[in-house]
């Protein structure tokens, strides 16, 4: 199977994991996140619309710079009054131009949650997301092996993140369902291809209990498609270029924030 860019971002992440010499069995005695949480902000029983999380992304490997002197704040502070339920930001530099300054930034800027997206691969990475003051942090199921994941979420709710598991396909799913993830993101982009298939996501998450909370992630460019993803059972959006390359951010946010939930099989 060909590679692809998430293979040359693990193996980076991996080599810098690696060298990381903090002892994280001494620093999770010390690490708790106390804050607005992500769960409760994006469930279902959070009220009748969509969730928004509206993501800081200066640029990607795909496009390049989307903007390269956004102020972070500002931004996010736009997306909050756009209405959305929580901030994500990229912390990755090499790769997406993010930093842990960008978060912590954040995360002083606004009351709402912020996660915490990067390429987690140990649990130093997984600490320093409850110490920059994100309240949930992603895990990707195609990076980690399923006893990576599992002590991944259970060290992140341990420290009172929530573990967003984003998962590709169904056998990613059953592996992030087997993790006790109860917030899934399903990427409709095929790695592979580059392609985005809404239909693809919505057969992931057909099957999933009633208790889990659906992320829709990547392809989604307008409100049209927020209400596909409604009506296919997702509780959440997640969304960054669009937004960020918006020119007005916040009436840009507003249109998606307001799509009604639809109706799901549990």
């Amino acid at each position: 199977m060909a590679a692809t860019y998430l293979d040359s971002i693990e193996v980076f992440h991996r080599k810098r994991a690696a060298k990381d010499p903090r002892d994280w069995k001494l620093r999770a005695r010390n690490v708790h996140y106390e804050g607005p949480r992500l769960d409760e902000a994006i469930a279902r029983s959070s009220g009748p619309l969509v969730k928004v999380i509206a993501e800081v992304k200066r640029r990607s490997p795909s496009k390049g710079w989307l903007d390269q002197h956004l102020d972070a704040a500002s931004l996010a502070r736009d997306y909050v009054r756009g209405g959305a339920a929580v901030i994500s930001v990229l912390t990755d530099e090499p790769h997406f131009g993010g930093s842990r300054t960008d978060l912590e930034t954040v995360a002083g800027s606004v009351q709402v949650p912020v996660l915490r997206k990067d390429f987690t691969v140990s649990e130093n990475d997984v600490l320093d997301a409850a110490e920059m003051g994100a309240s949930g942090v992603l895990l990707i199921a195609a990076i980690l092996d399923a006893p990576e994941l599992a002590r991944y979420v259970a060290l992140a709710l341990e420290v009172g993140l929530s573990p967003l598991v984003e998962v590709h396909n169904a056998r990613e799913t059953d592996i992030a369902l087997g993790s006790g993830a109860r917030l899934i993101g399903v990427n409709q982009r095929d790695l592979h291809t580059f392609q985005v298939n809404p239909e693809h996501a919505a057969e992931v998450i057909a099957d999933l209990p009633g208790d889990i909370t659906r992320v829709a992630e990547s392809g989604l460019r307008t409100a049209a498609d927020v209400e596909r993803a409604a009506l296919a059972g997702f509780d959440a959006v997640l969304v960054g270029e669009v937004f960020v390359t918006s020119t007005s951010r916040a009436d840009t946010v507003r249109a998606f924030a307001t799509v009604g939930l639809g109706r799901r099989r549990d």
